[in-house]
């Protein structure tokens, strides 16, 4: 008796929960490796973007160095994460690390071999930015989809610890490669072209939904990001106005279009809203603790910045450390108790260093490191938790507004604290007991202070709405 044999297709890997696992965890290694030279390499330019205006001539505009790359980088963290829904992520990435290799090719040639120009070395840190950002982008897509929950934690705190990490190695790197040549800093992150064979093996090919790319909403919500990331870095309103008139466009655009990108009833999602606001609220003063740290170092201890940095680059390295173990700590404590523990340990470092203003800077240090322990500690629950409120499938266009809100919020809070910062608004007293210069510090030190007390308040107001049906917490050991 004859037996008829059927051709079966080959499954994909990604589909099984097992394999699924396997393949994504050898994707993020080689992603997170690229999202950390890219860093470095960001933090390194900021470091030494005024010696790099003096050589090419542009002094005056040395900020343009910093200022584009920040611009673009506030546009494609959110539009890499969302194209994550719609394309596939092996194109999304080649695409991302030739951009990258190709921009430290140019970068380093046309700025070393020959005469070096402030715009060929701004179109090379651009093309390098919006290279290496797909790989981050990626990581937290690969990662949000396709990892049971107990390793996304481990992960996500893994992502911060980069982080944190590259942008204290960032800080060494340039002062040693700008006493010899700034140019190699195009370099460091051009090795990760490496790694496109290994990704092209591990990496899901699949399309996302299936679903047609909606350019035009892209290009509205882009431009809208675009003029508002240039408003925090001029502050000139017209800017700011012409951002919200293209936010309300796109409002009115995504409830017209016959499939948009996103949908109204994305925003309609009271659970996600909730949620979001965590991060808009904890991160909404994360850049300003350096900057006041500069000042107390400069006008009350005569300090030099780099002696400063000295100080500053071991709460750095504390975040990384505390990031690193976040995703075992959480493993451990819950979601819930990982973001109250680093909400307070915010909270601790901030009230620490108002009343300590005049107590000299190592202890000023100390309170630093407890503050970005509390950071290192907040992004792995935080980020869990936001995107436990939405469909899967929407992951990408989590992990797009995520970005936005952590880019967006300390833009808003640092062009504040700034502005306070260099005017002294708030000198002559504090109820820390400081008075004159130290009072100004020790009040903006306070404003971060109840920034962070806010947030908890916030978390215990909205905790029982954000965690119904939370999937995030599907294996917390601390859910009961």
């Amino acid at each position: 008796m004859a037996t008829q044999t059927t051709a079966v297709e080959p499954q994909d890997p990604f589909d099984d929960p097992v394999t699924s696992n396997k393949m994504a965890v050898r994707a993020l290694i080689p992603l997170l490796i690229t999202f950390v030279l890219g860093t470095l390499c960001l933090q390194g330019f900021n470091l030494v973007f005024q010696q790099v205006g003096a050589d090419v001539g542009a002094p005056n505009q040395a900020s343009l160095i910093t200022a584009f790359p920040s611009i673009v980088l506030g546009i494609v963290c959110f539009i890499y994460g969302s194209l994550g829904d719609f394309v596939s992520l092996r194109k999304l990435v080649t695409v991302g690390l030739v951009t990258l290799f190709i921009g430290s090719l140019f970068g380093f040639v046309t700025n070393y071999f020959f005469t070096a120009n402030l715009w060929t070395v701004i179109i090379a840190r651009v093309l390098q930015t919006a290279g290496e950002q797909v790989a981050g982008s990626a990581f937290l897509v690969v990662a949000t989809k396709y990892l049971r929950n107990d390793l996304k934690v481990i992960f996500f705190g893994l992502f911060t610890a980069a982080y944190q990490l590259s942008a204290s190695i960032g800080v060494f790197a340039a002062g040693m490669l700008s006493s010899i040549a700034w140019q190699y800093l195009f370099l460091i992150p051009s090795v990760t072209i490496l790694f496109l064979p290994i990704l092209l093996k591990t990496l899901p090919s699949k399309s996302g939904n299936g679903q047609k790319v909606d350019a035009f909403g892209f290009v509205i919500f882009g431009f809208a990001t675009a003029f508002l990331t240039l408003f925090f870095s001029y502050m000139a309103w017209w800017m700011l106005l012409v951002s919200v008139v293209l936010y309300v466009a796109f409002g009115f655009y995504i409830n017209k279009a016959a499939n948009p990108f996103i949908t109204p009833a994305f925003f309609k999602n009271t659970r996600w809203l909730r949620a979001i606001s965590l991060i808009l609220v904890f991160y909404f003063v994360n850049y300003a603790l350096s900057p006041i740290f500069n000042a107390i170092g400069t006008n009350i201890y005569h300090m030099t910045t780099t002696q400063v940095s000295l100080h500053i680059v071991w709460a750095f390295v504390v975040a990384a450390v505390v990031g690193t173990c976040s995703g075992m700590i959480i493993g451990k404590i819950g979601i819930k108790a990982g973001l109250v523990t680093a909400g307070t340990l915010m909270f601790v470092g901030w009230t620490g260093a108002a009343f300590c203003v005049n107590s000299g800077f190592v202890v000023l240090t100390m309170w630093a490191c407890v503050f970005y322990a509390g950071c290192g500690m907040m992004y792995s629950p935080v980020v869990s938790t936001v995107l436990g409120t939405i469909e899967k499938d929407e992951s990408g266009r989590g992990v797009g507004m995520n970005d936005l809100a952590m880019n967006v919020s300390p833009s808003i809070g640092i062009a504040i604290i700034g502005s306070l910062l260099g005017s002294n608004a708030l000198a002559g007293h504090s109820i820390t007991g400081t008075t004159g210069v130290a009072a100004n510090y020790s009040n903006l030190l306070l404003i971060g202070s109840v920034t962070a007390l806010l947030g908890l308040i916030v978390f215990f107001v909205f905790k029982k709405k954000i965690y119904e049906g939370n999937h995030a917490l599907e294996n917390d050991k601390a859910n009961a």
